[in-house]
């Protein structure tokens, strides 16, 4: 209804020409998906889209709350905006995503930043076309950080940011609350989506040439909880492996408490699923895992990565790690990096603590100094270097398939990822973009695989 509506405002707002739109996006995967349905739903009204905000008529920053930084970066870049809004008074500002889960976020909002005029939440996406319209209608500031009952079925088409890669979310939310993180508190639970939706997103991908399809969710290893049906998350993987295209799979995120045998013999057994798993461990200390509330440890990860490496040894493993967790000594951070060594990742994600509002770690009194957890933090990633140079030997002399997906014109060179989600880089032009190629293996480096192709 909404949208119908929207498109009446547009044409009557605009008149002679078609209005432009300029998105941003922050933060993770899910973030870009659903910048991907909200510019669906800006272009199914009406709007094309500017990758200059100078030139645009609506601005929409979709925001993320993982990180200090993160948002740190969207309030300067707000005092930005101010003045792009002094010279088009008629521009539209709009600010969503994860930051906007917070309560004291959106009074700094109002409070400061009169230049933005919506405000929404994740769980309000759907609602958009509606603020939209409310705001049109009634020239004032508009906010909704309401958490609605997600309504799958009204899904608007995506505009995809890739004509070779697509993200497909499974499910939404997270009912983990580890202690360091904010997640649960701006996603709200985890919610499912129906597999029969699933399997004719990605079956459409697939017939459209779709070469990856990655699929989302904050644990997308608890998939099907509180469907009707009865369906779990490696169930989901052996079905769509057998949908007919030549596309690989791969997904994010995963905990680990959720990482079963079945999920790895389904991994496994899936010719068309990646045979990488991004499980972010975190730290290697079961002291630390036990504050942030993990519920594993060190061994269980361990057992984890044996078992699938005994059915698959070249199986690759990324992570997450949080260094300088509130009070971690040098013993916890020792037991991190012997995990480290002991499972040789091929990449590993690190960050240094970063303190949430709202969350169970804020109200630890940390007495670890930044100038020693930025010194770990250098230490962690000096050895990473040495396990991923040395790790990546193993592929010298052997043949991977890669997804072509950038190009270097000034080197002329194509990037790519491996099945094993490592970066490949040969010699090639544009026209290997978007497709599968054969890449014998001639160097290592600490970030990336060199090879020709054959």
């Amino acid at each position: 209804m909404y949208k119908e509506q929207l498109k009446d405002l547009i044409i009557e707002k605009y008149r002679t020409r078609t209005p432009l739109a300029y998105v941003r996006t922050f933060g993770c995967r899910q973030n870009e998906s659903d910048s991907e349905r909200i510019k669906g739903i800006l272009k199914e009204t009406g709007f094309d889209f500017t990758d200059n905000p100078e030139n645009s008529d609506i601005i929409i920053y979709n925001t993320c709350a993982v990180r200090e930084n993160a948002e740190l970066k969207v309030f300067g870049i707000l005092g930005e905006v101010k003045h792009i809004k002094e010279k088009n008074p008629d521009l539209i500002v709009v600010l969503c995503g994860c930051m906007t889960g917070q309560k004291h976020i959106v009074e700094k909002i109002k409070k400061t930043y009169k230049q933005v005029d919506i405000v929404f939440g994740t769980g309000a996406l759907n609602e958009f076309p509606r603020l939209l319209c409310e705001l049109l209608h009634e020239k004032r500031f508009v906010c909704d950080t309401n958490e609605y009952t997600d309504d799958f079925s009204c899904r608007t088409d995506v505009v995809r940011n890739s004509t070779y890669k697509a993200d497909v979310p499974i499910m939404y939310g997270c009912n983990n609350f580890c202690t360091y993180c904010i997640v649960p508190y701006v996603r709200g639970r985890e919610r499912s989506r129906p597999s029969a939706e699933i399997l004719e997103e990605v079956r459409s991908l697939a017939e459209k040439g779709y070469k990856e399809i990655m699929l989302l969710g904050q644990n997308v290893n608890s998939y099907g909880k509180g469907l009707d049906e009865n369906i779990d998350f490696p169930t989901l993987l052996r079905k769509i492996n057998g949908i007919d295209g030549d596309f690989r799979v791969r997904f994010m995120s995963s905990h680990p408490k959720n990482a079963t045998r079945e999920l790895i013999d389904a991994i496994c057994e899936c010719d068309k699923v990646c045979k990488h798993f991004h499980l972010p461990v975190q730290s290697g200390s079961d002291e630390i895992l036990t504050a942030m509330n993990r519920n594993y440890s060190a061994s269980d990860y361990l057992s984890i990565v044996e078992y699938a490496r005994e059915k698959i040894p070249d199986f690759s493993f990324s992570t997450d790690i949080i260094v300088g967790f509130p009070n971690e000594t040098e013993e916890d951070f020792q037991k991190t990096l012997d995990i480290m060594k002991k499972v040789k990742f091929d990449s590993v994600f690190s960050f240094i603590y970063s303190k949430r509002t709202g969350t169970k770690a804020a109200l630890i009194d940390d007495k670890i100094s930044d100038k020693e957890k930025s010194e770990r933090m250098g230490r962690l990633l000096a050895l990473q270097r040495e396990i991923s140079t040395e790790h990546y030997k193993r592929f010298i002399g052997r043949t991977l398939t890669v997804l072509a997906e950038e190009e270097n014109t000034e080197k002329g060179l194509i990037t790519g990822k491996s099945d094993e989600f490592i970066i490949v880089e040969f010699k090639a032009d544009s026209s290997f973009l978007g497709q599968f190629v054969k890449v014998r293996i001639t160097g290592a480096h600490n970030w990336a695989l060199t090879g020709e192709i054959l």
